[in-house]
């Protein structure tokens, strides 16, 4: 386990797929750089029928937003600030318009989580979570118990900090465990190379899709989500409360999980009934985190104060109606953004110790917490979004959709399509990019097929998170496939098990029956 170098990977690279050694990825950002300008100045000097000069301008800039995301020749959170930049040189909007989504109160919810997970990871609360899960009674030192406890700590952890802060947490946790069986059979006179060993296998490939699941329970947990409830909101004018998110992220969960669970156990079985010095191992580590500390109790209850008043409305529709006073008053005075920000800005007041003047979150650190790349990211999606809806672009493209569709499809074929599209995508790219990219194609076809714009929004964003073929397609993949305990083929057909099962008997059904019931 000492030999093994893991590549950490940071919240800017988290925005990148691009491995400059990778001679595929040298060719792809080569190939992108030449062919995105030239592909989008074809667009702009082609004719075409039924588009307002904004719109045909706008469609030019987005082919080569389009291309540059998914060719990476600079970094992608750049291209998102080159595509209203362009917008507002060629006069499609003007500036004020353009850079408009930077400010959507959206960002400052995802802000607001980055500075809260910021404070988890630096006190330790997430480990201390983590550690608190998988020492429990039950799990004992049964191999197929460790595997169940090791995928709860990263499903869970991850529906409120980053997918990749989660997985880089408990990759050292799991390889430690996988150490102990090495040792407990050399003992016993079997020796075994871990990387070649099924089980290994199957716990890295777990660690890795366990903190990619559970980034779907929450609005905050991956920027699919988020980005999703924005173009609803610019696009559409519908709010998504996080109450009504969890509803739905909660049922995909557990039901990607359970999935993921039996592909892994089954394709990866332990042979062993039991790891001698496991608990050991677990009790030590968790030992060594010490008594809980001022901040991590000023840390939990800023978490537990945002997560309450977010989910607050979510009773009081249901106690009260949702076209109650009470309701319509708390969602005015506590709307999303807001409760994230007190959450984090509690952190700023709550004190660890007064004589020094040192409070729960330093601003350093909080401004390291917060990723920036996601963040612009984010922001120019939305805007290119929304001038996609506000030219008539975004309802252009629908109606050529649904044509090529031969008419008004089914909600089943649309969402399916969509679903499919978003998948494949963020299995080569960004699933950032990929929802950005997607995202209003996909709202822009429900409207004009008559359809609501919410199911096959939802669609989207899950199955955005469910790239697991490869290890480029989410930095938890490329965390653990540092490891050399995964060969690449096991990665890509264990994915295409859970990608094409997940798809098919939870996000496609979770969309058109749970959604449509609760909107």
């Amino acid at each position: 386990m000492n030999d093994i170098q893991v590549k950490r990977i940071s919240p800017e690279e988290e925005q990148t797929t691009i491995n400059p050694n990778s001679r595929f990825d040298r060719n792809r950002r080569y190939a992108g750089a030449v062919f995105g300008p030239i592909c989008a100045l074809l667009v702009w000097i082609t004719p075409i029928n039924g588009l307002t000069p904004e719109a045909h301008k706008l469609l030019a800039v987005m082919t080569l937003v389009a291309l540059w995301w998914i060719t990476e020749p600079i970094p992608i959170p750049v291209t998102s600030l080159l595509g209203p930049t362009l917008c507002v040189v060629c006069g499609v909007v003007k500036m004020k318009e353009a850079f408009a989504a930077f400010a959507n109160p959206m960002i400052f919810l995802f802000m607001g989580g980055f500075m809260i997970a910021k404070a988890m990871m630096v006190h330790g609360l997430d480990k201390r979570i983590a550690y608190g899960i998988i020492s429990m009674k039950w799990v004992g030192d049964s191999p197929r118990k460790i595997f169940l406890a090791i995928g709860l700590a990263c499903m869970l952890c991850s529906g409120w900090i980053s997918n990749t802060a989660t997985a880089a947490m408990m990759f050292p946790i799991a390889l430690g465990l996988l150490e102990a069986i090495r040792e407990m059979m050399a003992a016993n006179g079997k020796e075994i190379d871990l990387k070649t060993y099924k089980y290994a296998t199957g716990l890295m490939l777990m660690t890795a899709y366990a903190c990619s699941i559970g980034g779907v329970l929450t609005p905050i947990g991956t920027p699919p989500n988020i980005i999703m409830l924005g173009f609803l909101s610019e696009m559409s004018d519908i709010h998504i409360s996080f109450f009504q998110w969890m509803v739905w992220g909660f049922v995909a969960m557990v039901c990607y999980f359970i999935i993921a669970y039996i592909v892994l156990s089954k394709m990866f079985p332990a042979d062993v009934e039991h790891i001698e010095g496991a608990q050991a191992f677990i009790g030590q580590k968790k030992k060594e985190l010490g008594q809980w500390t001022q901040a991590q109790k000023n840390t939990l209850t800023a978490f537990i104060v945002a997560v309450v008043l977010w989910v607050t409305p979510g009773f009081l529709s249901i106690f009260f109606g949702t076209e109650s006073d009470i309701l319509k008053g708390y969602n005015k005075l506590f709307p999303e953004a807001v409760v994230a920000m007190v959450g984090a800005l509690l952190l700023f007041f709550l004190p660890v110790n007064l004589k020094k003047g040192w409070m729960t979150l330093r601003w350093k650190d909080a401004v390291a917490g917060v990723e920036w790349g996601t963040l612009l990211l984010f922001g120019g999606g939305l805007a290119m979004g929304g001038m996609m809806y506000s030219t008539g672009l975004s309802a252009w493209i629908g109606n050529q959709i649904i044509s090529i569709m031969g008419g008004r499809p089914s909600e089943l074929i649309l969402v399916a399509v969509f679903c499919v599209m978003a998948l494949l995508l963020s299995e080569l790219t960004s699933h950032t990019a990929a929802t950005n990219m997607i995202g209003p194609l996909a709202i822009g076809a429900a409207v004009s097929a008559g359809f609501s714009p919410i199911p096959v929004a939802v669609g989207v964003a899950l199955s955005a998170s469910l790239g697991f073929m490869l290890p480029v397609s989410t930095p938890p993949n490329a965390i653990v496939y540092a490891s050399g305990y995964i060969p690449i083929t096991k990665m890509i057909k264990t994915g295409v098990y859970i990608d094409v099962i997940g798809i098919a008997a939870v996000t496609i059904p979770v969309v058109l029956y749970l959604v449509n019931m609760i909107v």
